[in-house]
């Protein structure tokens, strides 16, 4: 070949390539255009958590971690949703108002959070119910039970068992069980004077008489003058509205200044930290629970077994509350594609929706689950047993 035709096949592929530069660039211009739409495809889906990671309440939230993250190895472990693996990211609330408020915020400013779980006491909740409100965000309160929680606006939710129906069959328990007069002390919150009030009136109802009412607050620590109180009124039974933390301190000075009565104590005691705190006391204790591992039905026995593989203990109700939050959330996601106001129609018109803990159920007018199911337990051997 000549210099001349070399020179000739040379600026042909000069121009070839120039004129194929405008193409390219027309197609990664249309690769651009399409790009963004796939990359949200493989997107994580998104929930944040609020709720009690530090301070007194913690306990709760280390539990939840479990039940989530369980749940989380389950759907992600099969694939994700559609693909598209569920990521939470969590914000310590410390179960406190001033907190929560600040974190919802937050949540509801950054688009790629879809529903929000928590916060652990209903007073955070609620707190923060307007921004998430505002901001079309389901909050998803599974441990909510204030019966006004739901009343914040048409994205809030819970599977939780309410204060009325809770300290009403609490109420019907101790009466059969230990005794019509009783001694009832509560935790100076709104949750507790609300669920006190719901349990004095009940028993008043069912015949009993409270022949003491009293409250301590949050941080106190030593019980034993409120106690003497109870001891001289000599009721027939001491209940407890109480969280598992002072509840076990409780049971402990109860035995301290001499009282000998049977035990109630409301389900948010219900926690292996209430027998580990509280010892040889808590023997006995009464308590009331929606959720127990020995409940036979399958799904109830696979999530027990796999938890006990997992972690070497046995689920209470807050963990198995935690697995049903992320499941029923990723559920009402599947249903309802992967916006806000998707997921809030889903929960909202679903029917049969998973649970552990309710079995299939759908979300009333309230967005409530209508007559959770309860079931008495007491402390035997060290450990929650069926009463």
């Amino acid at each position: 070949m000549s210099t001349h035709d070399q020179n000739t096949l040379s600026r042909r592929h000069l121009l070839r390539g120039a004129a194929a530069i405008p193409a390219a660039a027309g197609l990664l211009a249309a690769a651009g255009r399409f790009a963004p739409s796939v990359a949200r495809a493989a997107d994580p889906v998104r929930y944040g958590v609020s709720g009690p990671f530090s301070g007194t309440a913690a306990e709760y939230g280390r539990i939840w971690k479990k039940g989530f993250d369980l749940a989380l190895e389950e759907i992600n472990g099969a694939g994700g949703l559609q693909g598209r693996l569920i990521e939470l990211q969590y914000e310590d609330s410390q179960a406190d108002p001033k907190q929560s408020v600040p974190i919802a915020q937050k949540f509801v400013n950054d688009s790629s959070i879809l529903a929000e779980l928590g916060d652990f006491a209903s007073p955070a909740s609620m707190a923060a119910s307007p921004i998430y409100e505002r901001g079309k965000l389901v909050q998803f309160g599974f441990t909510n039970s204030h019966p006004d929680f739901t009343k914040g606006g048409e994205y809030m939710f819970s599977p939780s068992i309410s204060q009325i129906q809770d300290a009403t069959y609490l109420a019907q328990l101790a009466v059969e069980r230990a005794g019509k007069k009783q001694a009832v002390l509560y935790r100076n919150t709104d949750w507790g004077k609300i669920s006190s009030d719901i349990y004095v009136k009940e028993l008043e109802a069912r015949g009993g008489e409270a022949v003491l009412v009293d409250n301590y607050l949050e941080t106190e620590k030593d019980f034993r003058t409120l106690l003497a109180k109870v001891r001289d009124a000599n009721p027939e039974s001491l209940t407890l509205i109480a969280y598992y933390n002072d509840g076990a301190l409780i049971v402990q000075q109860a035995k301290d200044v001499g009282i000998t009565v049977p035990i109630v104590a409301i389900g948010s005691c219900y926690s292996p930290q209430f027998i580990e705190l509280g010892g040889d006391s808590t023997e006995g204790v009464l308590l009331a629970t929606s959720f127990f591992p020995t409940d036979p039905r399958p799904e109830v026995q696979s999530f027990v077994t796999a938890y006990k593989t997992k972690y070497n203990e046995t689920p209470d109700l807050f963990a198995a509350g935690a697995y049903d939050a992320v499941k029923i959330v990723a559920w009402a996601t599947e249903k309802g594609g992967f916006t806000r106001e998707g997921i809030r129609e889903a929960l909202d018109t679903g029917v049969d929706i998973p649970s552990i803990i309710h079995g299939p159920f759908t979300f009333n007018d309230e967005r409530r689950v209508d007559e959770v199911k309860e079931v008495a337990i007491k402390v035997e051997g060290g450990q929650f047993v069926l009463a």
